[in-house]
Order: structure tokens, then sequence, then C-alpha cells
């Protein structure tokens, strides 16, 4: 019953399983259900992995658990933890396995073959999960350990309480009737999360513009240019250079480029994924989601879906997320108009003769950039390499948790750009820790973290292997990869959740890592991010790629004077996105246009005309892609006014963000314990009180009254 971990991704998480695995490991899909082997207790056979073995490896794998399910139902023997909650948690071994194979492949390495296998499976999968969950037998055995649980441990009570909420909030008290008609409606859903996905991955991969003059070129940095003729080249283009429809091919091409119809150009097939009146098109696709989310919420017993989302998160409530998010608002849009002011007048003093669209922000912000702080941020990047950066977030992950990484070359991988670390403490194994980095073709875009085994100890010790994935530009043989700075904090983000995981140390799986609530779970990868931009990172780690010096002193002062520079655009352009998500689900049973909600809402909340939501609804994956971040994308902002506190009490310390009782501190009540404590509980214990916002709207440089 346990469920591996991808975080941010839109791959499939799939049902676990168990069956004598001898009995398929002669058949054609043998590595996909076989029980790991090899060194570190174990490791996931990437190089026997064919996709045509998806199909009976994962039908195996439901047909295995289901057998192992209906023992522990069935058992006649009376309910107990350990025959009970226990043999649950030991369940779905081989599924689990598969389970990894399937998202890794769906999620970095698709191809039409897999996507067909995909629209086949989700729904057989969904069903598949119902069928446990609505298992009337089974939830009486649970029901009857967790009403004697005041005789277990607290993590056992923790355990108890999370199958017992799990199967009551899934339906387990339905009638039969409603029961089957929750069943429907996910397996429905399933299909339409697929469609969704393969028709947003389809508008990143099939729109590319290619540029074959130095004209279409004005403005871009060499490694910009250099990126964009990889990209070109990789596509059978060599000669040209391609700018592709991701945030990380947009994003820089909208800060230099002083092509202007080139810029609204990349800006309009960009925000446009997902929303072209065609085949691809996904508002279908919403408007059937938000029917059937609200449809299953009143059956389960809720209002609205947002009210079924929320109740086990931190939050609780839609309604408080909402006050969070509607506090923040008005100061956000307030500096966006600031921000506008000061571009307008550049654009005006170089007579450019319009006013500043949504094409032009992140181009004029950065003449603003030079213009208040002399900051350019291409004198930047060229102290941005990849790898020293990896270097940097392994040596703060030490100095902080007490972490060494080894790099190792004795375990398989998925793609040959893949590289895989041991993790120790103290001389001792902790876990594995995978990188891929690079973009591809069949790869989603943005940055995500994995989960491929979580951390158990409840029979043996089982450690984690986790993961990170980016997709940076790879570049030319032999030559450093240069980011930006915001990417740094990305890769300081996503290694957070990493590092979340290799510091779990509880006795059972579904409680382990990065299994917490929705808007808890980025509290510790936003924390991360503030290792960063420490001087112990910066004089070692943020190296000129060609001198090989440390990031001048005046370069580090100009960043840090800069830190609140367009944060009325980044939070706005966030916030935009977390509050229509919100009230998307908080709507009702009502016929929902996803265009023009999207645009009517946003006018009633005064949203600028100058910039647009960073995920508009047609490509917003997080919410429509699967069930994850829907009625849940507020989760960031909850998460980092949690982080930004901790990050407030680290400062005020002697050792700074390096302090080791603070450190020490964070580990003991956040970091080990995974999903065993009541987030709210683990951070008031943390911090001696309740969450304090003011450190969130001073690091945005908002007013705090």
């Amino acid at each position: 019953m346990k469920r591996r971990t991808f975080l941010a991704a839109s791959g499939a998480i799939v049902a676990a399983s168990t069956l004598p695995a001898a009995a398929f490991a002669q058949g054609a899909a043998g590595a996909l259900t076989a029980a790991w082997t090899g060194p570190y207790g174990g490791v996931p056979a990437f190089d026997k992995v064919a996709v045509a073995d998806f199909k009976p490896a994962l039908e195996l794998g439901m047909k295995t658990e289901r057998a192992e399910i209906d023992a522990i139902a069935d058992s006649r023997t009376p309910p107990t933890f350990e025959n009970t909650i226990a043999a649950l948690e030991r369940a779905g071994d081989m599924s689990d396995r598969v389970g990894t194979f399937y998202g890794v492949w769906s999620s970095t390495l698709s191809t039409p073959e897999l996507r067909d296998i995909e629209k086949e499976m989700s729904p057989k999968l969904s069903a598949h999960d119902d069928e446990t969950l609505q298992n009337e037998k089974l939830f009486k055995r649970i029901e009857a350990v967790y009403e004697a649980r005041a005789k277990l441990t607290p993590e056992q009570q923790r355990l108890s309480w999370l199958y017992w909420n799990r199967f009551v909030r899934a339906g387990a008290r339905l009638s039969p009737a409603d029961k089957k008609r929750v069943a429907e409606i996910n397996q429905e859903l399933a299909g339409l999360f697929t469609s969704f996905t393969q028709n947003l991955l389809a508008d990143e991969t099939d729109y590319v513009l290619y540029l074959r003059t130095e004209s279409e070129l004005a403005g871009l940095p060499d490694d910009v240019r250099a990126a964009a003729a990889a990209g070109a080249k990789d596509r059978g283009h060599e000669g040209e250079w391609a700018i592709l429809n991701t945030r990380s091919s947009m994003d820089p091409f909208l800060t230099y480029s002083t092509r202007r119809d080139l810029r609204e150009k990349v800006w309009r097939t960009y925000y446009s994924r997902g929303d072209n009146g065609d085949a691809k098109d996904n508002n279908a696709n919403i408007k059937k989601i938000l029917k059937l989310r609200v449809e299953r919420a009143k059956l389960l017993g809720y209002p609205t879906h947002a009210h079924w989302r929320l109740e086990n998160a931190m939050a609780k409530t839609p309604e408080a997320a909402m006050a969070l998010m509607l506090r923040v608002w008005p100061s956000a849009i307030a500096r966006v108009k600031e921000e506008v002011a000061e571009m307008q007048a550049i654009a005006d003093k170089e007579k450019a003769g319009h006013r500043i669209e949504p094409w032009d922000y992140r181009f004029y912000a950065e003449k603003v950039r030079a213009d208040r702080y002399a900051l350019d941020m291409n004198e930047v990047k060229p102290y941005m390499q990849l790898e020293k950066l990896r270097e940097g977030m392994f040596w703060a992950a030490g100095q902080v948790y007490g972490f060494q990484f080894e790099q190792v070359s004795n375990v398989p991988v998925a793609h040959p750009d893949i590289r895989v670390w041991e993790v120790k403490r103290d001389g001792k194994h902790q876990g594995l820790w995978y990188f891929d980095p690079y973009a591809r073709a069949g790869k989603r875009s943005g940055a995500w973290m994995n989960a491929y085994r979580t951390q158990e100890k409840f029979d043996k010790p089982v450690t984690t292997i986790v993961s990170n994935n980016s997709n940076f530009v790879k570049g030319a043989p032999g030559e450093p990869v240069l980011i930006s700075w915001d990417d740094a904090e990305t890769m300081f983000h996503e290694f957070g959740h990493a590092i979340h995981g290799l510091n779990s140390d509880v006795a059972y799986p579904s409680l382990s890592g990065t299994a917490v609530a929705r808007d808890y779970v980025e509290f510790p990868s936003q924390i991360n991010e503030h290792w960063l931009p420490t001087p112990q990172i910066l004089n070692s780690y943020a190296l000129h790629h060609k001198t090989g010096k440390p990031i001048p002193a005046e370069l580090v002062e100009k960043l840090e004077k800069a830190s609140t520079f367009r944060q009325g655009f980044e939070v706005t352009e966030y916030l935009s996105s977390a509050i229509i998500d919100m009230k998307l689900h908080l709507a009702g049973d009502v016929d929902i246009d996803p265009d023009a909600f999207e645009r009517e809402e946003l006018t009633k909340l005064g949203m600028p005309s100058e910039l647009v939501m960073r995920h508009r609804t047609p490509q917003f994956g997080h919410v429509f892609a699967s069930d994850g971040y829907s009625a849940g994308y507020y989760s960031y902002l909850w998460s980092e006014t949690l982080a930004l506190d901790v990050v407030d009490a680290f400062k005020r310390t002697p050792g700074g963000m390096y302090d080791k009782a603070m450190a020490a501190k964070l580990r003991a009540n956040v970091m080990s314990i995974g999903n065993s404590v009541d987030p709210e509980i683990a951070f008031r214990t943390l911090m001696g009180r309740d969450v304090d916002v003011k450190p969130y709207l001073r690091n945005k440089g908002f007013p705090t009254a």
C-alpha cells in the first residue's frame, strides 16, 4: 500500500504489489518485477527496461497485490496492528518496483509507444486502487485497529490513523452504488489526467522556433546562443538555433533578446500551450475534470473538491489558505505597478514607442536591475557552473546534516546522462542520489525530485534511493554548463526534497521522508534554497568558469541589495495561479469555461495586464495532470511562510545558517520524522510557537503591518 514519491512531476504513481516474483522473473518483464539485487540493498535494473514490458508488469503487479490484500482482508484472526496495518505496509513491493520504472519512463523517457500504454493502463490502475480502498472487509479490520489504537506506540497510532483516514476519504463508508460511482469517476479522471499531460508534452515538444540569422540572435548572450545551437543540433537542425517551448529556454530568450517581435512570438507560443483550439487543446479536459471532482467530493460528503483536499493539509480549510493568499496579494500587485512604472520610464527614455507588455517584462526588468543596482545578471552567470554548484549543495548538506557524497559507477542508469552518488553519514550508508540534469526529447519540462525507494526499518533497515531531475541544456563536450541564478535556486530547492528523504529515520514506509501534507512538503526544500547565497557557498563554489576565481564581493553585495528586486512579478505570477486554482475548485457544480473563468476572475482580482499566471489553466500540470496539487498550489506560499520563519531563526543564531544547534533541531523535528508527527505539532515543537508571517513579508520587501 505504500507509494513512491514523484514531487512536482506529472508522471503516474502506480499501485504496489507482491506475488512470487520467480513466477514471472523468467518472462519478458522480469526486470521490472523482480526484487532489486546488487549493492546498497539492491538497485533498480534501469539497463534492462523495455517499454513493451510495462503493460504485463503492471498487470501482474495488480494481480499480485489483489491476492495479498485479499489475504489480509479474509483473515479469520482478530485484527491487530501486526496482522493488518503492518501487513499492509509489507504489501506491494513488486508493484511498487514496477511503479518506479513506470514513473521514470513516463516523466523522462516518454515515447509514443509508452504514451499508448499510459492511456490504456491509467484507468486500470485507478480501478485497482479503488478496489483496494473500497474493500469493506479490509476497512473493518483497519477501523478495528484504529479504534483500539491507544495501546500502540505514537508512530503506530499515526500510521493507523493514516490508513483509516485514507480509506474513509476514498469512500469506504459509502453505499455500494456510491462506491461504484466514485470508482467510475476516478477511472475517468485517470484517463483525463493522461490526456492532459500528453497534450501538454506534445505542445512543448512540437513547437520550436528555429533562428537562422544573426539578426534574430540580437541581444542573446553567448551561453544562451550555445544552448540554442545545441538544442537545434539535437533536433537535426545543425547550423541553426532552437528556442524550445519550455520555461528554461523561453525565460532567457525573453530576458535578453532585443528582437521584440520574436519575444512576442516566443511568449505567445509558450503561454498558449494546451490552448490552441486544436486536437491537443486542454480546455475540454479541464471542464470534465472539474465536474468530476466536484461530483466525487459531494459523494464523499464535502461541499467542494477544495474542502476534501484540504481536510488533511496543514491549512485544514480552503478559507485559511485563501486568507493567507489574499493577505499577500495586495502587496504583490502594488509592487508590480511600481516595477512597471520603472520599466516604462526606461522604455520611454529609449523612445521605444510602446507600453510594457507581458513579453517585455523580463527584458525591461533587466534594464531596471542594471540601472538601479548596477547589476547585470550576465555578470553572475559565468560563476554559476552546474557542477560546481552541485558540489556546493553537497558541502552545505554535509555541514548541516552530516552527509558525505561519493560518486559511484556500479549501478545501472536509465540514460547515459544520469549519474549516481552514495550518501553516507559518519561513514554509514544512508542512501543513493541519482542526478538527471539535462533536457531531452520525451522528458517533461521543469525540475523535480523522485523517491525510487523509501526509507523504513520496521522489519529490517531499508535505505532510500532518491533522484533530482531538471532540464538544463547540455553544453558542448568539455564545456561547463552555466545556469542562471534562478536556476541555481531551483537546484538547491529540489535538492532539499532529496535530503528530506535522505534524512528520514522512521519505522514505516508510508510515513517516510517526503510523504507529508502537500502544504508542508515544500517547507524543507524552501529552507534549502537559503544555503545558496551564503558566503561559504559563494566563495568556494561560485567560481568563474574560465579563471576559477570566486565571484567578487562587490557582485555579491549587488545581489544582496537586489534580493527583493522583481518580487512583484515573482509573487504575482505565482500567486495568481494559486488563487485561480483555489477559485476553480471552490466554484462548485457549475459549468466552467476555463479561459473565460481565468480571465474574469483575474480581472476581479485586479491582475496587472503586464504579466500572466505562471501556469495558465490549460497548461497547469500541477493541478490537472493529477490530483496532486489540485486546490493545493497555495502550498508553496504556505510552506515558504514556514521556511522563511525558520531561516530567520537560523540567521539570529551565533552560527547563522550553519548553526549546529539549530540544524540539529531542524533535523530532529522536521527532516527525520517524515509524517510520523502531525506537521502543525512538529513545527510548533521546532519553533516553540505557531508560524509568524512577517519574515516572509520582509523577505519579499513587502510591508509587514
